[in-house]
């Protein structure tokens, strides 16, 4: 089934149209585990992936991934004005696939000031 992100903006209770993101594969449940880069992508108008699922059912395997999300760029584009340091700049949500004929599906929802994330359907 693969993997796919969903971001909403619970600030504007919109969609995170623009938001940046970042795909790593860790490849260890260590939380100072080298990452590589799989893909950045800009979320569209839906606060999604453009290209659709981050890995299809194919190329999903089992293992440890970081979703990335430029939260403070995303609310500064958005026109507001935040303190610097902003209190969320990145925000790193890293997760574990352990079967991968599953569907992982990352959502966050995301204001300045807080974020929640669960594995949704």
């Amino acid at each position: 089934m693969g993997l796919s992100t969903h971001v909403l903006d619970t600030m504007h209770g919109a969609p995170a149209s623009g938001m940046r993101v970042a795909l790593y594969s860790t490849n260890s449940a260590s939380p100072n585990a080298a990452a590589t880069l799989v893909k950045q992508f800009v979320l569209n108008s839906d606060g999604r992936n453009p290209d659709g699922m981050l890995y299809d059912h194919a190329a999903l395997k089992a293992g440890t991934y970081r979703l990335v999300f430029d939260v403070a760029a995303y609310f500064k584009a958005r026109g507001l004005a935040l303190p610097e340091p902003a209190f969320l700049n990145h925000v790193g949500l890293d997760f574990g696939v352990a079967d991968a004929t599953q569907h992982y599906h990352v959502p966050l929802l995301v204001s300045p000031w807080s974020y929640s994330t669960y594995r949704g359907s």
